[in-house]
């Protein structure tokens, strides 16, 4: 008799625990999908202020500023060799001093 019921004891006693596993388990799902939730909406304001930002210094946004507000500016002086600076080639046997 002292068996059974001890039996029954270790039973229940692994069935709240196993409930208790249950409830963190549960808990920790919940925490996870808030988490996410939390990094997708950050995310989303990141992608808007990113395309904000792309908005405002697009070329055609930036001619339209400069033209509205009269600035004089000076253009930009040419390579010494006369090709864009995009178009230069680094010379390698050039020192590095």
């Amino acid at each position: 008799m002292v068996k059974l019921l001890l039996c029954i004891f270790c039973i229940g006693a692994l069935a709240v625990m196993v409930l208790e596993l249950r409830q963190q388990r549960m808990n920790l799902i919940y925490q996870t999908n808030r988490l996410h939730n939390q990094i997708e909406a950050s995310q989303a304001d990141l992608w808007n202020q990113q395309l904000a930002i792309a908005q405002v210094t697009a070329p055609n946004a930036i001619s339209q500023t400069v033209r509205a507000q009269n600035l004089d500016l000076v253009n930009i002086k040419p390579t010494p060799s006369g090709k864009p600076w995009l178009e230069l080639s680094v010379d390698p046997h050039a020192s590095a001093d």
